[in-house]
């Protein structure tokens, strides 16, 4: 039996707390793994200028899969002062180190399940079960920005004819985002969503883009995971724009199965579909590339409640079930989301977002006691 060498970073707050507990019920499923800490998070980036020191990336280059909980992040000017004394004014740049992760090892798929588990108080309805493509490299969270804008940059915009609005704009007043879609990013997202919908019987995939206003961007994202529809006659292509679709989740949530959206627009509708089911508290995410995968519960760190053991660690036990199904231990997988299903469905131990007072690791002893 095979031995899995799986990473493990905690990273922040009750990144820590959360990933406790997962722990706690990986090892009563008795993975057959070895369990490597790896450093990542604000105490990084404070002390060595480096939230994701080159340590820890080699780490992940010697293991199967990585087991990340939560970071702090924080805007550029805060986190500058944040810096130790002997770092300041060096010119480093604070850089989410999840998104250099999803780039530096091509993660370019965000798989986020949004399901209604029985029993969930939080639920906004029952039967809600959505699954979500995002893509994890490029579009508005490629990072390509400009502030200052550089003379050069500028000069390049201004054959755009509606830059010349902007034209008399000091440089020090404007900033600007890129956008950047490329045709093959697009194609292997859509097609990973269709693959995913056409395995595990999905009805449909639904394609969550705004082409009528963003036409180039939009409109390649558009073009492309219409050609790629083609060849999935078996499975239902729908389009809505990403304004529209924030409604119609709300509204008619049962009228949708697989979506796929680029990176600003999937990462909208997530939250908001992770909100149909009870919120970050049950919203894992498995960052996945050709050959690495990243499994980590979708919250953040919230710094006041670090050390209160007070958070809902489903998320991670979820984020844990996605780990094992890409590691191909499927049954173990549905092992862990039936305990999870079943300690939802109890009732009798909730965490304060389900309305108890359970603490974390009460939550992990009720779901280990279930396996």
């Amino acid at each position: 039996m095979r031995k899995y060498r799986i990473a493990v970073l905690p990273g922040d707050g009750v990144g820590v707390e959360v990933m406790e507990a997962a722990m706690i019920v990986l090892k009563k499923l008795d993975v057959n793994a070895e369990y490597i800490h790896g450093d990542i998070g604000w105490e990084f980036w404070a002390k060595e200028g480096n939230a994701l020191p080159d340590r820890t990336v080699q780490l992940l280059k010697e293991t199967d899969v990585c087991f990340f909980g939560a970071i702090t992040s924080k805007p550029k000017e805060d986190a500058a002062k944040e810096l130790a004394p002997s770092l300041q004014g060096k010119g480093l740049s604070y850089f989410s180190p999840i998104v250099r992760l999803r780039q530096e090892f091509d993660l370019y798929t965000n798989l986020r399940p949004c399901k209604a588990y029985p029993g969930n108080p939080l639920n906004y309805r029952d039967n809600i079960d959505l699954v979500i493509f995002r893509e994890n490299t490029e579009g508005m969270y490629a990072g390509v920005e400009f502030f200052p804008l550089p003379q050069a940059v500028k000069d390049a915009l201004m054959a755009h004819a509606k830059m010349k609005p902007f034209k008399n704009v000091p440089l020090d007043e404007i900033a600007v985002s890129t956008r950047i879609m490329t045709k093959k990013g697009c194609e292997r997202i859509v097609k990973a969503a269709f693959d995913y919908a056409r395995k595990n019987k999905r009805r449909s995939v639904t394609i969550v883009e705004k082409p009528n206003v963003l036409r180039e961007t939009g409109g390649l994202m558009l073009s492309v995971s219409r050609a790629v529809a083609r060849q999935y006659p078996d499975i239902e292509f729908k389009e809505a724009n990403i304004d529209a679709m924030c409604m119609w989740l709300v509204k008619n949530p049962h009228d949708y199965d697989v979506l796929v959206a680029e990176n600003l627009f999937g990462d909208i509708i997530s939250d908001l579909a992770a909100q149909l089911v009870g919120g970050l508290g049950f919203a894992s995410a498995g960052n996945i590339g050709e050959k690495y995968g990243v499994f980590e519960p979708t919250h953040g760190s919230a710094p006041k409640y670090a050390g209160l053991y007070k958070v809902n660690p489903i998320a991670t036990f979820l984020a844990a079930m996605l780990m094992l199904e890409w590691l191909g231990e499927t049954a173990k997988a549905r092992v862990l989301e039936g305990a999870v299903s079943d300690v939802i469905k109890d009732g009798k131990v909730r965490t304060y977002d389900m309305g108890g007072k359970s603490t974390t690791l009460d939550m992990a002893a009720a779901v280990a006691a279930k396996i």
